[in-house]
């Protein structure tokens, strides 16, 4: 099962701020990404935020379609006030008050993947 990383950058020494921040997290309303006429749907297995200085690592663990993780997001009223929460600190505004605007800064903030590797896949694995 995939693994994707968002990052972004923040406004230095917010480190603890960002922290309460994130700790307030309202949970989405199911882990289920529904698919969509035109797309596969998707669900949500995990997900971890780090903060380190001036930069914001999203980890997120999913099964399918990675867009539709995005779209899904992208309508959690949750999502939508730590959105609102972060906006001071962000190093650089983003567009996220819709789902759209939200979906298309999920794949844009995406990082690039370089390696996943998993016990499954561990030539001694049994």
């Amino acid at each position: 099962m995939p693994y994707a990383a968002i990052c972004y950058r923040v406004k230095p020494g917010n480190e603890d701020r960002i922290a309460e921040i994130f700790a307030g997290f309202q949970r989405m309303s199911t882990p289920q990404a529904p698919a969509g006429n035109d797309h596969e749907g998707a669900r949500l297995l995990g997900t971890a935020v780090f903060v380190q200085e001036d930069v914001v690592v999203r980890v997120v663990h999913y099964e399918g379609d990675f867009a539709a993780v995005g779209r899904h997001v992208g309508a959690q009223r949750g999502v939508h006030l730590i959105e609102k929460a972060l906006a001071p600190y962000l190093a650089e505004p983003r567009e996220t008050v819709t789902e759209e605007g939200f979906a298309r800064y999920f794949a844009d903030a995406t990082m690039r993947c370089v390696s996943q590797l998993s016990v499954a896949d561990h030539p001694n694995a049994r």
